[in-house]
């Protein structure tokens, strides 16, 4: 009996380790909305991060939350900063790449209340009358 157990147990043991190995390394979440407009009047809201507020929804979990802005106005170098409640947490993001109208690439840092460091996409593409703005953010996953 002893036996027995001890073989179901190694099993399960051994089926936890085989899909821990087969986790991946890392992470990418997507999501994509057509807008009706042009990519020129959408991309200056995304490459100057001082706009966030005005279109992005993580902004309306705290609005006492504070921020703080260095670098250029817009484009890559510009660093936006925030410390909020529990839901926002603390980080820091800096645009390190911006190719007008067509996309940004963002390097964002999760400091609290989990540290991540990641990095998130916008990509504007003609579609129709419209623009399909896609985001994107991907890094190491966690452990």
């Amino acid at each position: 009996m002893f036996k027995k157990i001890s073989l179901i147990a190694l099993g399960i043991v051994v089926g936890i380790l085989i899909v821990a190995a087969m986790k991946p390394d890392e992470f990418r979440v997507e999501r994509s909305v057509l807008i009706q407009a042009p990519a020129e009047r959408i991309f200056p809201l995304i490459n100057d991060l001082r706009a966030f507020s005005t279109w992005s929804p993580y902004e309306k979990l705290d609005p006492a939350m504070q921020r703080s802005y260095s670098g250029p106005a817009s484009g890559a170098g510009a660093v936006y900063a925030w410390k909020g409640n529990d839901q926002v947490g603390q980080g820091r993001m800096e645009i390190t790449r911006s190719t007008p109208p067509g996309s940004v690439l963002i390097q964002l840092d999760f400091l609290e209340p989990v540290a991540a460091h990641n990095t998130a996409t916008f990509t504007l593409t003609p579609e129709g009358s419209g623009t399909r703005v896609s985001w994107a953010m991907f890094g190491p996953a966690p452990s």
